[in-house]
């Protein structure tokens, strides 16, 4: 499934286009159903988008049977409508609840069937707001940020080979008797779940973030995964992502959202956006009781002619019910405020991912790979769309403009596996750098 647009922004000429965002999940080539699930939730509205933001979500789900799929089904599903629901607390707040209730869903449908009991997925959730960017987040899957030619993590992995590493057990490499597939934290095993929440993170226009199943983390370098965010728009590099997985052999289901930052929306401060609710404090009853006495005075001298008597007991009223209206909505501030407040403590790696000629050259390499393959399946290709394509990645190869390479060369790899899969013939997979 696939997913791509422009998120509907405020309804002013230079606040109409915020995000370029797109998604595709694809079952790979070793698997027979597809675990992972994902959610995709651009505001609809200008405010809508100022109080809740944008929300994506990756859920990878573990289970025999059906109860993966099942798992990462319910976490998609509730997360999102939970969130929304909980509009009287802040953002942070409320996607945090949000898992913790996809988390009780999960569990109480694996107790319920022994077909089910112990399912789990993981689950990330992005939230993109004017003043930054929030994630809850539980397991391996992962989201990233590119800024300028930078891709940093915002995620920590939740698995063994992360968690040995966080308590200073290597240093280096970690050695191949580790597992490298075993996740230490999951929804859905145990009735409580503890979730990550990370920001909110600046978000400034340009910045790219990137969601993804370990489908896509697994056999895809994160330098890699930052050449293609760079070198091509949303909708593209979702593609770009999935094909290079799957020529590594797709082990694995692989899914992937895309979400580019673009207007000067994003440079709002937190200190423009509007704050969190606060708790209404309790009145003593005899205040309104007192304040009813008085304007029931006020009105019977006002009926009598005594206007001053009646003035000062209709003041006294007045007074009575904005001092207690005052106190009531004086209360603690709902939730921490986000001006300020920070979770977590990502970014937990970062690379530097400019296009390079090294990888203009694997990306040639593997294209003219595809070409023999096709010739000797005796494909049908379009030469005409086809060579278009080639002399554009050709052209930006020879003038040093690498991202141009990048983009045309993997266009022409989408193009090549698109027409295998058209055509009936075998999926190429399996080609590793």
């Amino acid at each position: 499934m696939s997913q791509s647009g422009q998120s509907p922004g405020p309804q002013t000429d230079s606040l109409a286009s915020r995000l370029e965002y797109a998604s595709l999940s694809d079952v790979g080539l070793r698997r027979s159903n597809n675990q992972d699930s994902l959610a995709v939730m651009p505001a609809t509205s200008h405010k809508l988008w100022q109080q809740r933001g944008d929300l994506f979500v990756v859920a990878d789900g573990m289970g025999a049977h059906a109860a993966g799929e099942l798992a990462s089904k319910l976490s998609t599903d509730t997360l999102p409508l939970v969130y929304h629901k909980l509009v009287d607390r802040t953002p942070a707040e409320a996607v945090l609840a949000a898992v913790e209730e996809a988390n009780a869903q999960i569990h109480s449908r694996g107790q319920a069937s022994i077909d089910f009991k112990g399912m789990g997925t993981t689950t990330t959730a992005l939230v993109l707001l004017p003043y930054g960017a929030l994630l809850a987040h539980v397991g391996d899957s992962r989201a990233y940020r590119l800024r300028g030619n930078r891709l940093e993590q915002l995620t920590f992995d939740h698995s063994l080979v992360w968690e040995m590493r966080a308590t200073g057990q290597f240093q280096g490499q970690v050695p191949d008797y580790v597992p490298k597939n075993v996740i230490t934290r999951s929804l859905g095993p145990n009735p409580k779940v503890q979730v990550d929440l990370e920001g909110p993170l600046p978000v400034s226009p340009g910045d790219t973030f990137l969601m993804c199943s370990d489908g896509l983390s697994g056999p895809v370098k994160d330098e890699e995964m930052g050449m293609i965010l760079g070198s091509m728009p949303p909708a593209e590099a979702v593609r770009a992502l999935v094909d290079l997985a799957n020529l590594r052999g797709g082990p694995d289901n692989i899914t992937v959202i895309v979400a580019k930052a673009v207007g000067q929306v994003w440079q709002t401060s937190s200190n423009d956006m509007p704050r969190p609710r606060a708790d209404l404090r309790p009145v003593n009853p005899m205040l309104w009781i007192a304040m009813g006495v008085a304007a029931l005075i006020g009105l019977g001298l006002l009926a009598m002619h005594n206007f001053i008597p009646a003035a000062i007991c209709l003041v006294a009223a007045l007074a009575l019910g904005v001092g207690g209206l005052i106190y009531r909505q004086g209360g603690e501030q709902k939730g921490p405020p986000m001006n300020g407040q920070r979770y977590g403590r990502g970014p937990y790696t970062a690379v530097v991912c400019s296009p390079s000629s090294e990888f203009v050259r694997y990306l040639a390499e593997t294209l003219k790979e595809l070409r023999e393959a096709a010739t000797l399946a005796d494909m049908t290709v379009n030469t005409g769309g086809f060579n278009a394509i080639l002399d554009r990645a050709a052209a930006g190869n020879q003038a040093g403009d690498y991202a141009q390479a990048v983009r045309y060369y993997s266009q022409g790899i989408g193009f090549l596996v698109a027409e295998f899969k058209r055509q009936g013939k075998s999926r190429p997979g399996g080609s590793r750098r």
